[in-house]
């Protein structure tokens, strides 16, 4: 049995860093190889001792998603909140986290950046759960990685926000989903 590797990398960019006092960047890598999606994303520059959201973001009908960038800030108040991101990134798909495959988004089982604003995450997904999952909530079961963008979400309680930034999901508030990195995701060849 011949196993398709099929690769697609992001070059991840910071977003909102002159408001929030660091320059988040870094790279992701995603590998189906079989039945396996293999991520990793390495970070700098990201907020210190702080947990990091990361998902992939997507429109669920296909659509050529993008990075967001200052010019999606629609309320002027200086910030690029999560729901400014949607008409240009779509919405949230699947979490960076313990488990991407059970498409769990609010929780606190996310990355944590260490005192020098860094992490690395690696994850190996049973892509079948995954794409069942997928197919559940958006109703296809294509990944469609090449249409999607990352985002790296997440700022200390301590950063003062407008009330104006808004963003809050479950019990989770702007600080949790404000985003600080994107990137647009590629096939490799």
């Amino acid at each position: 049995m011949v196993h398709l590797t099929t690769r697609y990398e992001a070059a991840i960019v910071p977003l909102n860093a002159s408001k929030i006092g660091s320059e988040a960047y870094g790279h992701a890598s995603f590998t189906i190889d079989g039945d396996t999606l293999t991520i990793k994303i390495d970070m700098h520059g990201t907020p210190a001792n702080t947990q990091h959201w990361e998902h992939f973001h997507g429109f669920p009908d296909g659509k050529q998603a993008l990075i967001a960038t200052e010019l999606q800030d629609a309320n002027g108040d200086g910030f690029v909140d999560l729901p400014e991101t949607e008409p240009v990134s779509g919405t949230t798909m699947v979490p960076f986290d313990d488990a991407p495959e059970n498409m769990d988004i609010p929780h606190d089982r996310y990355p944590v950046a260490d005192q020098q604003g860094g992490f690395s995450y690696e994850k190996k997904v049973p892509l079948a759960t995954l794409k069942q999952n997928f197919k559940d909530a958006f109703g296809d079961d294509d990944l469609k990685l090449d249409k999607r963008v990352i985002y790296i979400h997440g700022v200390p309680d301590s950063l003062n926000l407008p009330a104006s930034v808004a963003g809050a999901v479950a019990s989770y508030d702007a600080h949790t989903t404000l985003p600080i990195a994107t990137g647009q995701i590629v096939a490799v060849d």
